[in-house]
């Protein structure tokens, strides 16, 4: 994908780094300012993210599991003179970073990678400062059961929501599906209990969650919009670490 120049992998525009944080949080969660801030931008690589960040005013990490995305990343803060720290790690391991380090963690859907949400979620947790935040964007469950042709019924649910195996991939790669599933990815699907849950039992609580909209009423039949006016395709969720500084490491418990 990045060497494809995939939409995913493009750096932010001129006019987008003129106004990063207009860009990155139209819901108003970051509270106006992130100057100063510790932004960790998880499985985030592709020059996009972090150059946003960095641009309002964040000192910012960037963790990803692709050196080619990585790449990205190096080569913006390069072009324009951004510091920041590039790592290539799994989000399911940060063991190259420090306890309470970061005052912000940004997580864009990628969640959809990993069997289980939990090691994320309990090193997310390890790293986030007592107080700080942690928004993250998942696939909809939803989204990844349903179909992607639709009938005079709607979209057909096809995948069983208690599964602990990947989704099979689209029988057809229509331009809906390849909006919403990446080309030879392993996806899993992640319960709510899995991702809303997961997350109270890591030592955050949730302070507001949205569903980015994307759905279009006169959409052509099939398309991503139309798809979306029936199956919200992603959440994003806003949670706050809890805790004092001396207890900073989370405890993963099995419900």
């Amino acid at each position: 994908m990045a060497d494809s120049g995939d939409p995913l992998c493009r750096p932010a525009s001129e006019e987008e780094l003129s106004r990063p944080l207009s860009v990155v949080d139209q819901a108003g969660w970051l509270g106006g300012s992130i100057a100063g801030k510790r932004v960790l931008c998880l499985a985030a690589g592709g020059g996009r993210q972090s150059s946003l960040y960095a641009a309002a005013g964040a000192d910012v990490t960037v963790v990803d599991l692709s050196g080619a995305m990585l790449e990205l990343d190096r080569r913006v803060a390069a072009e324009r003179g951004y510091r920041m720290r590039v790592l290539q790690m799994t989000m399911e391991d940060l063991s190259g970073l420090a306890d309470a380090e970061f005052d912000i963690v940004i997580h864009p859907v990628s969640t959809c990678y990993v069997p289980s949400v939990a090691p994320v979620f309990a090193e997310v947790a390890r790293v986030t400062r007592p107080g700080g935040l942690y928004i993250s964007q998942h696939k909809q469950p939803i989204s990844l059961q349903a179909g992607y042709q639709r009938s005079v019924d709607g979209f057909p649910v096809r995948h069983a929501y208690y599964r602990d195996t990947p989704i099979p991939p689209p029988d057809v790669m229509s331009a809906s599906a390849k909006r919403l599933r990446e080309h030879g990815a392993i996806e899993f699907l992640h319960r709510w209990e899995d991702l809303v849950g997961g997350l109270c039992r890591s030592g955050f609580v949730i302070e507001d969650l949205i569903e980015p909209l994307h759905a279009k009423r006169d959409a052509a039949a099939n398309s991503f919009a139309d798809r979306a006016t029936y199956i919200p395709p992603y959440v994003r969720i806003k949670a706050r670490r809890i805790g004092s500084s001396s207890t900073t490491t989370a405890k993963i418990i099995t419900p």
